[in-house]
């Protein structure tokens, strides 16, 4: 089976999950990330060598105040308390996103987990929280503007590939995309690194998506032929 490199899953459905099962959205949410903690695991068994999820987007504070702050604190505990089997197995965890918004004690924890983690090698798990792929370009443009004219860049060395060192984390680009939740949108997640993704969207709500779900997703990238714009030769 060959394995892709970099994997990425739009974690979507978990409030849905709750809702068809009589329960409130926190406990879809709270299911959802026990689900992220054994597909990290996994993932890094099979071999891919990045994981990016992404866990809360910057419109996520549209939503209600209550739901913000079940989110906030869970991902608190979650980064406190629960990635230790995560770390355990060798995974380094980075965070791409904005800090604007975002509580002290959270940041704290982003940066607790960071440094926990940041000498593991066997996969990175990159979490997209405060998230906006359209306003990481954006992001990475100005970068890119100021090291101009500080003359720490030149023009001539600006390329596709040197982008990737101004967007929130330098990693490389996503082979498969995964989007849970019966919906088949981006949603603005990973615009630039997701150029030649191939695209797996399942009607399961992320909670219940297993272990399983993620060796079938793999299965389905295994039948693409990924030419990057060439033409197939027999």
């Amino acid at each position: 089976m060959n394995i892709p490199n970099h994997v990425a899953i739009i974690m979507d459905g978990n409030g849905r999950w709750a809702k068809e099962r009589g329960l409130k959205r926190s406990e879809g949410h709270k299911e959802g990330a026990k689900a992220l903690e054994k597909l990290a695991i996994h993932a890094k068994e099979l071999g891919i060598k990045v994981l990016s999820v992404f866990a809360f987007s910057t419109d996520n504070f549209k939503r209600s105040k209550e739901e913000v702050d079940y989110l906030m604190n869970l991902f608190v505990t979650y980064f406190n308390e629960k990635l230790n089997k995560v770390i355990d197995n060798n995974v380094k965890i980075v965070f791409s996103g904005r800090k604007e918004n975002l509580r002290k004690d959270v940041l704290e924890a982003m940066d607790n987990v960071t440094k926990r983690t940041k000498d593991n090698t066997d996969c990175i798990l990159n979490i997209c929280f405060n998230y906006d792929g359209q306003q990481e370009i954006v992001d990475a443009s100005l970068r890119v503007s100021k090291d101009l004219k500080d003359g720490k860049l030149k023009e001539v060395d600006l390329n596709k590939e040197k982008f990737y060192q101004y967007l929130y984390q330098d990693l490389p680009p996503i082979d498969l995309l995964i989007r849970t939740g019966k919906e088949h949108r981006l949603s603005s997640f990973m615009l630039y690194q997701s150029t030649y993704a191939e695209l797996y969207f399942v009607d399961t709500y992320f909670p219940d998506f297993l272990e399983k779900d993620l060796e079938d997703a793999i299965d389905y990238y295994n039948t693409i032929d990924r030419r990057f714009g060439n033409v197939k030769t027999d």
